[in-house]
């Protein structure tokens, strides 16, 4: 009789805890930008080993620097370009967002006491983006500018996760860590403008007959 009690209660104890386990996983709501931009799941790129280059803060930050500007310019550009509201607010949000990213940089450089100088001009690469998005068919601008957005802050973000995690200079490391989280929530606009474009697009394929 004993014993017949004995296995009752483990099987009611381990109901309980199968119980309570799944009660956390239905109350567990969705990430935040800054879990998603600490959780390496979230991004596996950022998992990625750091190029040997992007550890030392000079490289790191030119290329953060570079980043910020693209951002801004081609928000200016979509800001002349699109005629559609969300891809108008988006961009005054970037050019904004992106301004006080670039002073946080400076202000971190000037806290590390490296001596580097960011540039002034868009690097090459950048620059050629630049050029293609200015040379987008009106009717094919907004989804160009989406998509490249999705692209350009995937890769700022993966710069940002990686030096934050390998870095070699303690007040810009910090200074990736601080933004990655933002630049997260950036991604994320970026991804849901991109998708109502492509679904957009769907539609009307849809409705040709294609």
């Amino acid at each position: 009789m004993t014993r017949h009690f004995l296995i009752v209660g483990a099987a009611i104890a381990a109901l309980s805890v199968a119980a309570c386990g799944q009660k956390a996983d239905e109350t567990k709501g969705a990430a935040t930008p800054a879990e998603q931009a600490a959780t390496p799941d979230a991004n596996p790129a950022a998992t990625v080993p750091t190029p040997a280059d992007e550890t030392k803060a000079d490289v790191f930050a030119m290329k953060a620097a570079d980043s910020d500007m693209f951002e801004i310019e081609a928000a200016k550009v979509a800001a002349k370009r699109s005629t559609n509201a969300s891809v108008k607010k988006f961009a005054m949000d970037m050019e904004k967002a992106h301004m006080k990213t670039s002073e946080a940089l400076k202000s971190a450089i000037a806290a590390s006491g490296a001596a580097i100088t960011l540039p002034t001009m868009l690097s090459a690469d950048m620059q050629s983006k630049l050029d293609d998005l200015n040379k987008a068919d009106a009717k094919d601008f907004d989804k160009k500018y989406a998509d490249g957005q999705v692209d350009a802050h995937q890769a700022a973000l993966n710069l940002l996760q990686r030096y934050a995690q390998d870095g070699d200079t303690p007040a810009i490391k910090a200074f990736a860590a601080a933004t990655a989280p933002k630049v997260q929530e950036h991604l994320n606009m970026a991804e849901g403008l991109k998708k109502g474009f492509d679904t957009g697009e769907d539609v009307a394929k849809a409705k040709e007959g294609r």
